[in-house]
């Protein structure tokens, strides 16, 4: 799930900036596991009525499953949420069944203490069908510690409450195998306080009222999908861009705090017309999904940042604010698509849907942005996938789903899979390509299954591809080296060259770009083996030489380290290691000790010690060094000031806050803080 780029934007947007799974780190990883591969059963459809108790945290669940056995067995595993209590399970025909939760030292091959395990009174036949109801309750109640996987310091995938309940698929509040990889159907009806509004998949029929005065809404989803999350509550909304739009917003009612009104409802028509934009872009780049209709619904903010679901993107009230806000939001559109239209066969092969929604993400932030913000993302991007790349791509299923590790390789290196496919087989090879996985609509898709439709699209053997970018490790060095020669007869120039490179299997085209006074000149060199050489003409005078200037491929550098260092402290940070984050400061500024973002970060770090000292070394650090980004500029003038305003120098502080308006750079909205502060000094106590 993820999430935007954090060397972007500085710390108060923080949560906002990093990467998804920066943000997941405190989720326990039980809580999303897919179950063992050996699972005999395939669940084809759910009938679901539940009732939810926001007063007293509960709810209590009849679900009914139909499956077929993939083979004999006399025992069936489900994933069920730990904080629930089964208190019966039927055959079909109303017969009771034995069910018993793993205890740890009978644990399966997923190691997971939230699986249950069914023991049908005769062993089932490959082929057979049944369906079996499952009885059951529990409360969800983030507020007493007592969140469905842990404490509350761990982030919730499940909650029943006022203003807001939230139920999202990988909790397992109700029977599941195959997270995310075993499609299915569903039809809910749930019974909620007749204040209560409820976002599902496929909404059928009105809302009506049940015997005991609670609202009853219905939802059908008949494809195979993941139609597994719910969210109800006291909302306000739609916010659209225009009636009839497709793609609606809704805000959670802040009652329950006091407030009157949701402070985000002053902008949630501008966020459902950028909405709107992102959806409409997704489908001009992918035709249509599955359902035209599509909610964003507020999520509390001690949740995942966002979550989908068929006809739903449930973002985090935090998660809607903030400049980079939109890229978050159309990664989550971008699952309608990826996720939801196709689904990985495997957890292994999940780089295809995670990969395919940050890709998303990037071309529309290119698209609106522009070429250098996409370049730096795309840097930022490849510095994520490089940080566990000890691990194969077609290995992904060791990590836990919700893992940093997980979400930076699914996300990040698949992402750059599909840059390099592209740059490897060409524009319109690579549409084809795109367009012939969506035609496998409400299908689960495998990595070889890929590589086959895009050596169709292309015509060319993708094999070594593949192979090197899924079932190996590791990213090329490159570098080039170059003579200058002057033609006869005013010809112009020939450079004559050679890329090294230190992976002797590594093979792909590279982009070798000769910038003259003139025109420039780009040639495409099949490096292959430890050195290829290249030959390019030019008229005018090379004035620079440049290797894969548009950053189409996943490469190391010492500049890629430095923001891998970066990138491991600001995990570190977010884990409260300051410590190990501080040590990967360091060593990011050893590789080039004039980095701004480095100096920038590390005295982010002493900033929240409160040791000040070293914490305006390392700002005015920042200020000598190279500028990258520009931001670190005035957001290194603001911290200085708040230094000096709480060290009792009013007169250095106020001089640092004007200095910050001298840059005329808000990101961040750092010019208005710098005029709050000129006004009414910092003060420790109100960060």
């Amino acid at each position: 799930m993820s999430r935007p780029v954090i060397a972007l934007m500085p710390r108060l947007h923080r949560l906002q900036m990093v990467p998804l799974w920066l943000t997941l780190l405190a989720i326990p990883f039980a809580a999303a596991q897919q179950i063992s591969p050996t699972q005999p059963i395939q669940i084809s459809g759910y009938g679901i009525d539940i009732v939810l108790d926001p007063v007293h945290h509960a709810m209590t669940v009849q679900t009914t499953v139909a499956f077929t056995a993939l083979r004999d067995a006399a025992t069936v595993s489900f994933q069920l949420n730990p904080a629930l209590r089964v208190t019966a399970v039927t055959d079909t025909k109303g017969q009771p069944l034995n069910a018993e939760r793993a205890s740890s030292d009978t644990l399966g091959a997923t190691g997971e203490a939230n699986e249950i395990r069914v023991t049908p009174s005769v062993p089932m036949k490959k082929d057979e069908s049944n369906t079996w109801t499952f009885t059951y309750s529990g409360v969800f109640d983030t507020s007493r510690n007592s969140g469905p996987a842990g404490p509350a310091s761990a982030i919730p995938l499940a909650s029943i409450g006022d203003p807001v309940s939230y139920l999202l698929y990988p909790a397992h509040w109700f029977p599941t195998v195959g997270t995310l990889t075993s499609r299915f159907t569903a039809a809910m009806r749930i019974h909620v306080p007749a204040d209560e509004h409820v976002f599902g998949s496929g909404f059928t029929g009105t809302p009506h009222l049940d015997p005991n005065g609670r609202m009853v809404f219905d939802f059908k989803w008949p494809q195979p999908g993941f139609p597994g999350t719910l969210i109800a509550g006291k909302f306000s909304g739609p916010y659209a861009a225009d009636p009839n739009s497709n793609v609606r917003v809704y805000l959670i009612e802040k009652n329950k705090t006091g407030a009157k009104t949701n402070p985000l409802q002053s902008d949630a028509q501008n966020y459902a017309a950028t909405a709107a934009r992102e959806y409409s872009y997704f489908y001009s780049q992918f035709g249509p999904a599955q359902s035209g209709q599509l909610n964003i619904v507020e999520l509390p903010d001690n949740t995942v940042p966002a979550y989908w679901a068929p006809e739903i993107a449930a973002i985090a009230g935090a998660q809607m604010q903030g400049e980079t806000a939109f890229r978050l939001l159309a990664n989550t559109i971008a699952h309608q698509w990826w996720g939801n239209d196709v689904s990985p066969a495997t957890r292994d092969d999940s780089w295809i849907t995670n990969g395919m929604c940050r890709y998303a993400e990037l071309q529309y932030l290119g698209q609106i942005s522009g070429a250098s913000a996409s370049a730096d993302a795309v840097l930022n991007v490849s510095a994520s996938a490089l940080e566990y790349d000890t691990i194969p791509l077609a290995d992904a299923a060791h990590s836990p789903i919700f893992s940093p590790e997980f979400q930076a390789m699914t996300y990040d290196k698949g992402a750059m899979v599909f840059r390099m496919l592209q740059w490897q087989i060409g524009d319109a090879a690579f549409q084809q390509t795109l367009h012939d996985i969506l035609a496998q609509t409400e299908k689960s898709i495998s990595s070889a299954e890929v590589e086959k439709i895009a050596e169709a699209a292309s015509h060319k053997n993708l094999q070594p591809f593949f192979t090197q970018w899924l079932q190996s490790t590791g990213a090329p060095t490159l570098q080039d080296k170059w003579t200058l020669y002057r033609l006869g007869n005013n010809q112009g120039f020939r450079t004559v060259g050679e890329i090294d490179q230190d992976l002797d299997l590594f093979r792909m085209p590279v982009e070798v770009r000769v910038e003259t006074e003139g025109k420039t000149v780009t040639q495409r060199i099949e490096v292959v083996g430890a050195q290829s050489q290249f030959a390019i003409d030019t008229f005018g005078m090379p004035r620079k030489i440049s290797l894969d200037p548009d950053h189409w491929l996943l490469r190391n550098s010492p500049n890629m380290q430095v923001r891998v260092h970066i990138l491991r402290g600001q995990q570190l940070a977010v884990q409260g290691d300051d410590a190990k984050a501080i040590q990967e400061y360091h060593q990011a500024l050893a590789i080039d000790n004039i980095s701004s973002l480095a100096s920038y970060r590390l005295g982010d770090v002493y900033f929240q010690q409160k040791n000040y000292q070293a914490a305006a070394n390392a700002y005015r650090d920042a200020l000598r060094g190279d500028g990258v980004p520009k931001w670190t500029e005035v957001w290194s003038d603001l911290q200085l000031g708040k230094i000096f305003d709480a060290s009792g120098q009013r007169e250095r502080a106020v001089n640092q806050y004007r200095e910050a308006l001298q840059t005329q750079d808000n990101t961040g909205g750092a010019l208005e803080l710098a005029k709050a502060y000129l006004q009414n000094p910092y003060r420790t106590s109100h960060p």
